[in-house]
């Protein structure tokens, strides 16, 4: 490979990592505003955020052309192979995520009916660590860090523990009284799309830690060679 091409093939491999951070931080903006459209229970910026959800559909699928692109010009191999394959999996993730925004969303719009929620610091407790979360992920893989990597992945099982004690405040909540029926569904759809976006962002942490040591630790119970 002359140094010319070299250069070249090291630039689209920096152009690729950089549309990833980028379409990373679009999702974090879309997550933002639709917690902040429930915290504020504004159906207009719920509403406006779900338009957002295109640019991430859009991003999904440049990225993967620019991926498939690469592989085919430049048939990479090890480190450089991980790192497409990687991002081909991991902007799937991130789409998943920005679908869940919208799904959060749209409960916002159905909630506006509905007096403030008495469960509402127990959502807050679980958007601050899901977002830390991703954000953490998306850092590892634009730092290429498999130790913050393996923290994301362990900060998933207290997410799953809030989500838990949040069913729980919201079924009593509904036994109490029928009419909390309407809202706490709504409230508990909005926990568990916070809770799959940790899940999301646990997939994107694991996927960073094979791209960098080439150790797949999907599905493992502790993740190995990261203390």
């Amino acid at each position: 490979m002359s140094r010319h091409i070299d250069r070249e093939y090291e630039g689209e491999l920096v152009g690729l990592r950089e549309r990833v951070l980028l379409m990373g931080a679009r999702v974090e903006e879309m997550i933002g505003l639709a917690m902040r459209a429930f915290l504020t229970r504004d159906p207009e910026l719920a509403a406006s955020t779900i338009t957002l959800d295109r640019q991430i559909d859009a991003a999904e699928k440049e990225i993967d052309e620019l991926a498939i692109r690469v592989l085919a010009r430049r048939q990479p191999v090890a480190s450089d192979l991980r790192l497409i394959t990687t991002t081909l999996k991991l902007v799937t993730d991130l789409e998943r995520i920005g679908d869940l925004a919208v799904n959060i969303c749209e409960r916002v719009k159905e909630l506006a009916s509905y007096p403030p929620p008495s469960v509402t610091q127990s959502l807050v407790r679980m958007d601050n660590a899901v977002r830390a979360m991703l954000a953490d992920s998306l850092d590892a893989f634009g730092r290429r860090d498999p130790v913050l990597a393996a923290q994301v992945v362990e900060r998933d099982r207290p997410v799953d523990a809030y989500y838990a004690q949040l069913f729980l405040e919201l079924v009593s909540h509904m036994m109490a009284d029928a009419a909390n029926v309407a809202w706490a569904t709504r409230m508990q759809s909005i926990g568990k799309c916070l809770e799959r976006i940790a899940d999301h962002a646990t997939n994107i942490a694991e996927m960073v830690v094979f791209m960098v040591d080439g150790e797949d630790v999907r599905h493992a119970p502790h993740l190995v060679g990261t203390a």
